[in-house]
């Protein structure tokens, strides 16, 4: 069997399926602009790149990505046939013209993201100002996404909450299946450590409250924490704060000034330096070594897209304080397998970070049925045997017409 997998930046979302595949003896292959690791036995189709928004409009952008992603199909097509199945992200527009170089293939798409002026993430900040104009970027940037929902055979959306977003009139087309977590890779273990920059080894005996996002900005609650934080350290000097995450902007706009958001935070509370400690972006094996050895491990987030951070801690048995917005209510019970706070109540947050300090030798059961969450929903073999039976289903059914 051929499978083409679809994404700007590959592999993404799908590098757990691309491996299980390849491994299946699947023909593989990413169609991307950019390949971000390399992996085994998968073939690589480059397109052109096409510069960003605000570089162009969005209209042509989509256009553009979308033409470039066809015309790299329909020479692969020329050469080697039709794939048995595509299965594509469909927020840049690469799917938007699939289905005119491929009539007979079955198409599936991977539905992350669609946008609203109202209700998600746009706005959410009391001084967003939405005028007319971002109102109809939003709609124009969605319009990609309908283009291409209107041609496919099936799509999958990672979340129930990030299924909702898309039109009632798509949702038969939807399914629901996560990308999967590495349940056996994140595990608790009781005897990990984490050796900080300064050479200082941290335990799960110590009081460790660790903070993760790819870029440490608003759109993850990044300000919120630091300022909870600060409170924390004043009342608590045994508190360690253990943060991973890049300066750049990965959601969002970037600040105006030209500041970062670590060093604008740093200013403002003040901190102690000695107490907390930015990693920057770190291998996987660091990500769960913290999480392993976390007192207790919050997530904030807008109501958008959900993290795989977030899941990965509650899989490695830790305690998780996570923002009342919508994508955490998919994992998230309070107080039964974590705590939901006010994301933009930092008061309220600190308070709860005490609480789990103070009583952390009470938290096993939450933190096993913050595991069992996972185990029962998100585990990578489950997630993976669902999209493995659909694909295989569609393609099937293809050479069986």
């Amino acid at each position: 069997m051929k499978i083409v997998l679809v994404h700007r930046h590959g592999p993404g979302q799908f590098v757990h399926l691309a491996c299980h595949l390849a491994d299946a003896e699947w023909q593989v292959s990413f169609l991307c602009e950019a390949m971000n690791v390399r992996l085994p036995g998968i073939r690589t189709l480059r397109q052109p790149v096409t510069a960003p928004p605000p570089a162009i409009p969005f209209a042509q952008y989509h256009q553009d990505v979308g033409l470039k992603a066809a015309r790299t199909l329909e020479s692969l097509v020329r050469e080697e046939g039709a794939p048995d199945i595509v299965y594509g992200h469909i927020g840049w527009g690469s799917m938007m013209f699939a289905r005119d170089v491929l009539p007979k293939t079955p198409l599936i798409g991977y539905c992350e993201h669609y946008y609203h002026a109202i209700g998600r993430d746009v706005g959410f900040d009391p001084d967003d100002e939405i005028t007319l104009a971002k109102r109809a970027q939003l709609r124009v940037r969605n319009a990609a996404q309908l283009t291409t929902l209107d041609q496919l055979d099936a799509a999958i959306s990672p979340t129930k909450w990030q299924k909702s977003a898309f039109p009632a009139a798509y949702h038969h087309k939807i399914g629901v299946c996560h990308d999967g977590i590495d349940t056996h890779r994140c595990q608790p273990n009781p005897n990990a450590s984490l050796t900080l920059p300064d050479g200082r080894v941290l335990t799960a005996r110590d009081q460790v409250i660790t903070y993760v996002a790819r870029d440490l900005e608003p759109y993850r609650g990044f300000p919120t924490f630091m300022r909870a934080a600060a409170k924390l350290a004043q009342q608590n000097p045994d508190a360690q704060f253990v943060i991973a995450g890049g300066d750049g902007v990965s959601y969002g706009q970037a600040r105006k000034d030209g500041r970062t958001w670590r060093d604008v935070m740093m200013a403002e509370t003040q901190i102690d330096p000695s107490r907390i400690h930015f990693l920057g972006q770190i291998p996987h094996d660091q990500l769960i070594r913290m999480y392993q050895i976390s007192s207790l491990h919050v997530y904030l987030t807008y109501p958008f897209v959900l993290s795989w951070s977030v899941l990965e801690a509650m899989a490695c048995g830790a305690p998780v304080i996570a923002s009342d917005t919508g994508p955490c209510h998919d994992m998230i019970r309070d107080r039964q397998n974590g705590f939901l706070t006010d994301f933009w109540d930092s008061d309220a947050l600190a308070i709860k970070m005490a609480f789990c300090l103070t009583h952390r030798d009470d938290l096993t059961p939450l933190r096993e049925r913050a595991r069992k969450t996972i185990l029962n929903h998100f585990d990578l073999r489950r997630c993976l045997d669902r999209q493995t039976t659909l694909i295989e289903n569609m393609a099937s059914g293809r050479k069986s017409r």
